[in-house]
């Protein structure tokens, strides 16, 4: 079978299991389907559940260990080289975009008079600012990037980013972990628009972030480089992909439990088809011991996640978060333990990111 065809293939089936299987759990669970497709949604379907200690004890406890598994996969830490790596100049672009960053950061932050009528729309132009600013370090210290090495690519993730974004909201319908306050949109037409040009940004900025990281030689690789490998691949895809789809059901039926499982359960779907098709995937060099496929994804959500929820604090159009039993500990709207997912969510990004990279372009990340 042609790569094109199976590429095909794993995205059509994806779609169709994870749009369908929601639906089909939020019957099961007896609720009305209609309600899970109004646009824009403003009906609460589900209330959290209220703070729990147990709950919030087992959560840290979990969480601590995703980072210290993290940690674990550089250490021992590398001494850096005697010799410095080579510098090229910060290009013109990028003191332009650093100052356009900050000025749309100003403007965010504030309400100034005169800016009214755009405050709400200050999202987009603060991350284009930063993907600019991102390229511009990736290109000081590599003399590369991906603005200037390969445009193509990057001006592609922007379309592509807005539909894996769309699919988090769709899913975020289910469990409702977050919603939007003071959007400037009065109509569906205008909420789409506003909506979409925001979340083309996403995979941009955590692409662009993950070049910039991988320049660091002390996290391009890892120093724990055990090989990954599964004596029958396509079995172990399949129990994932029966496990995962029955957790994609359950979502609907215990939003409260299985919340965090729409940070898992996409990327084992794709994972999973890509495996069984004969597809490749971002983390086959797993094989090989490369650890970095995982833990530099990981830790680009992580930064851009921190920036993310940085920016919003303070902004008028903004998200807001219901998170059950450990909402806890804000840091800007986020609350602490949320900061976990952003490590499973740059996998996400990473599997994602790597359906439109050119064959010939095969990035390792």
């Amino acid at each position: 079978m042609h790569a094109i065809n199976r590429n095909l293939i794993v995205l059509i089936a994806t779609t169709v299991i994870l749009i369908g299987l929601p639906l089909v759990g939020a019957a099961v669970a007896g609720q009305p389907v209609s309600v899970y497709l109004e646009f824009p949604p403003r009906t609460r379907l589900v209330e959290p559940a209220a703070f729990s200690w147990p709950a919030f004890a087992l959560v840290s406890a979990l969480a601590l260990c995703l980072a210290l598994s993290w940690v674990r996969l550089y250490l021992p830490f590398s001494r850096p080289h005697a010799s410095r790596d080579p510098r090229y100049p910060f290009p013109w672009w990028g003191w332009a975009a650093s100052i356009l960053l900050i000025i749309c950061w100003v403007i965010a932050w504030n309400r100034f008079e005169w800016f009214g009528s755009l405050q709400s729309h200050t999202f987009a132009p603060l991350w284009v600012s930063y993907i600019v600013v991102a390229n511009a370090l990736s290109l000081r210290r590599t003399g590369k990037c991906l603005l200037t090495h390969e445009p193509r690519y990057l001006i592609m993730l922007f379309p592509l980013s807005a539909v894996f974004w769309w699919y988090f909201e769709y899913l975020n319908r289910f469990v409702q972990n977050w919603h939007y306050v003071n959007h400037a949109a009065t109509t569906p037409l205008a909420y789409i628009g506003h909506a979409t040009l925001a979340f083309s940004t996403v995979l941009p900025a955590f692409t662009s972030t993950l070049e910039l990281l991988r320049s660091y030689r002390t996290l391009a690789t890892t120093r724990f480089r055990k090989p990954l490998s599964l004596t029958r691949p396509k079995l172990v895809a399949a129990m994932v992909l029966i496990l995962a789809s029955v957790a994609l059901l359950g979502i609907a039926i215990r939003p409260d439990y299985l919340y965090p499982l729409v940070w898992i359960v996409p990327l084992s779907i794709l994972v999973s088809l890509q495996t069984l098709l004969g597809t490749a995937t971002p983390f086959d060099r797993l094989a090989l011991g490369a650890w970095e496929v995982v833990s530099l994804p990981a830790l680009a959500a992580l930064v851009c996640g921190i920036l993310w929820e940085l920016w919003n604090y303070y902004s008028v159009a903004k998200w807001v978060y219901s998170i059950p039993y450990v909402h806890i500990l804000p840091v800007f709207e986020m609350p602490l333990l949320g900061y976990a997912g952003y490590l499973l969510f740059g996998l996400e990004c990473a599997a994602i990111a790597a359906l439109i990279t050119a064959p010939q372009h095969s990035r390792h990340v």
